[in-house]
């Protein structure tokens, strides 16, 4: 395709970007949405999170016709998460905790939250416990949705059926 030809860093960096676009939405609280939206709102954000940004990135960049999976590519989807990880923890420590997509009220940065007591106060052991699981999620699904990505671009998904004569690629 015309427009799938961009270099490892631009893709590298407009994943990252759509990441923090989605963590940025996932910020506002559900009960802004009306009706139907919202559910809709939140599940979208979480998609533009978690699954937008490895397949935009592993899909855009150029490879060589030969290759289908090399290191760089198998690097790809952990770089990334580390990246969007150290981007979260920014965003979280400054503006807060993203709302859970099924309701829920933003209650402010959580280094503040660490700092004041109250019914907000937030522990560091819940802070670090929550910033795990974001690590564990991260690179997990961009592992797998890299890789599942180029494996996919490169005709490894491919196959040829029936044998014989009048063979139909799939």
């Amino acid at each position: 395709m015309l427009f799938n030809k961009v270099s490892y860093r631009r893709g590298l960096v407009e994943g990252i970007i759509l990441f923090t676009l989605g963590r940025l939405c996932a910020l506002i609280s559900p009960l802004v949405f009306p009706d139907w939206t919202y559910v809709a709102a939140p599940m979208f954000f979480m998609f533009l999170e978690y699954v937008v940004p490895p397949i935009w990135a592993a899909r855009r960049m150029t490879s060589t016709r030969r290759e289908r999976l090399s290191k760089r590519f198998v690097f790809l989807g952990p770089l990334m998460a580390a990246w969007c990880l150290g981007i979260d923890l920014v965003i979280s420590l400054g503006l807060g905790l993203a709302v859970n997509p099924f309701g829920g009220i933003q209650q402010g940065p959580a280094l503040l939250r660490m700092l004041q007591g109250g019914p907000n106060h937030l522990t560091p052991g819940a802070f670090a416990l929550a910033e795990v699981k974001t690590a564990l999620t991260l690179l997990a699904f961009y592992t797998i949705a890299v890789i599942c990505t180029r494996l996919a671009g490169g005709g490894f998904l491919r196959f040829t059926m029936p044998a014989g004569g009048n063979r139909v690629t799939l």
